[in-house]
């Protein structure tokens, strides 16, 4: 079985009621079309994982982003091939997240994570997260905010 190596963005903000939230977007193409994920993409041959996901985001939402740390790299067996997701806590530098080939986003919280249908990769993921946002409250998470 291939592995394919991604990097993803867990692009965080806070909102007007000071509580963190985390942006989605939900797949426009291909065979996981609707479900959702977070943003980013392959890791091109040369690249860091971090130069990867800056260039994705900046292709797939017209948005430059810093990438802080490592949250966890998901592995997960779909039929076809072996997913290696390395996941980063990022935040929005410049742009306004314009959707060039997802077909809708969302920013949640850790109380509405479940309200998207996550692809299989996510779930383990998103899991985590509500964990993290839960732990954190009001505190910056992933050293960015």
């Amino acid at each position: 079985m291939k592995t394919i190596r991604v990097v993803a963005a867990v692009i965080c903000a806070v909102n007007e009621e000071g509580r963190q939230i985390i942006f989605a977007t939900q797949r426009g193409y291909g065979e996981f079309k609707g479900g959702w994920e977070f943003p980013g993409g392959k890791i091109e041959p040369g690249e860091t994982p971090e130069e990867a996901l800056r260039r994705e985001i900046r292709e797939e939402l017209e948005t430059e982003i810093a990438v802080g740390e490592l949250i966890e790299t998901v592995e997960y067996d779909y039929p076809s091939f072996h997913l290696l997701m390395d996941c980063f806590w990022c935040e929005v530098v410049s742009g306004d997240l314009i959707l060039k080939e997802a077909e809708e986003a969302r920013w949640l919280t850790a109380e509405t994570l479940d309200e998207v249908d996550w692809l299989p990769a996510d779930k383990g993921l998103v899991e985590r997260l509500r964990e993290l946002l839960q732990a954190a409250g009001n505190e910056s998470v992933g050293g960015l905010i």
